[in-house]
């Protein structure tokens, strides 16, 4: 009931002003993160998305290499549906296991935009398909329901005495991972007999947020003028940021990463790529990498997706 609600009133909140191929307000670029969602509503595709890193996994220590994909698609200039899901190996050392994640359907809604004062305001609800993902890999769940909000900040209309900070942006994120039943069946770690076995596991509610610090080099040029707006689109720069990203389970201890990294931002396409350093056990040992390559799909083939599904 509260799923379904809140996807009626972001229906309704998608009938706003125009979107951007690119998650754009006013002089600034909000890249697309890659630890935490950004606020851009847009056409876009990742694929392919990856990451390797260590951590516990069903009881054990095991490496963790994940392909993962995701498709948006704009019902109107403020609406858009997406879906995505992926692949993980996960390596034991004695054992391997691989198998698909859950798959989610999501929609994504732009609420609030000021162009002059660089913000971006966006939500979205999402819903992880019942028993999509495989046992092995300890994904296959009941079902979830995953409310999200997420937001944008760029300094750039500060006066010139706080000038220096004008290249600084920040975004950041909050999506609860609710799950509509209280068990689920996969393969676990059995310390009696040292094998992995079926038996239930526990599926708990999740709130995974974090924000990031990002940096314009565009801001140290004269191509921006604090109070107005850009005659073209600040596209093809080499975005520096630094993503926080943490999971916390109802009754557990939070997992936090850190994730400096960079992005580079073209017209149609942008590649993205950071370290995964954890910062407390529950998030993994040693550093880890990630990296994504995502395509603005109204710029990369407009013909095919220059147009909205609904509405103009």
């Amino acid at each position: 009931m509260i799923a379904r609600g809140l996807t009626a009133a972001l229906a309704v909140l998608g009938i706003a002003s125009a979107a951007h191929a690119h998650g754009i307000a006013g002089n600034r670029l909000f890249p697309g993160t890659l630890a935490i969602d950004d606020p851009a509503v847009a056409d876009e595709m990742v694929m392919p998305g990856f990451s390797s890193f260590k951590h516990e996994a069903q009881g054990r220590d095991a490496t963790e290499n994940t392909l993962n994909w995701s498709f948006f698609r704009l019902l109107t200039p403020t609406l858009a549906f997406g879906i995505g899901s992926g692949w993980i190996h996960r390596n034991w050392g004695d054992i391997q296991r691989s198998g698909f994640e859950t798959t989610t359907v999501a929609l994504k809604a732009e609420l609030y935009r000021n162009d002059l004062h660089e913000t971006l305001v966006s939500a979205g609800i999402g819903w992880g398909i019942p028993h999509s993902g495989a046992r092995g890999i300890d994904e296959s769940a009941p079902g979830t329901s995953e409310p999200g909000f997420f937001f944008g900040k760029g300094f750039g209309d500060l006066p010139d005495s706080l000038a220096w900070l004008r290249p600084f942006a920040v975004t950041g994120s909050v999506v609860a991972e609710l799950p509509t039943g209280a068990r689920a069946t996969n393969f676990g770690f059995d310390a009696a007999t040292g094998a992995f076995v079926s038996m239930p596991t526990a599926k708990v509610d999740t709130l995974h947020w974090g924000f990031s610090i990002q940096y314009s080099p565009l801001y140290l040029t004269d191509r921006f003028t604090p109070g107005r707006l850009p005659k073209e689109e600040p596209v093809n720069q080499l975005v520096p940021l630094v993503e926080f990203a943490f999971d916390s389970p109802r009754g557990e201890k939070t997992a936090a990463t850190m994730n400096p990294g960079l992005a580079y931002v073209a017209t149609s396409w942008q590649f993205a790529a950071e370290a995964l350093v954890p910062l407390n056990r529950e998030a993994g040992h040693g550093v880890g990498v990630r990296a994504q390559l995502l395509f603005f799909l109204d710029e990369l083939a407009p013909k095919l997706f220059g147009t909205l599904l609904l509405g103009r």
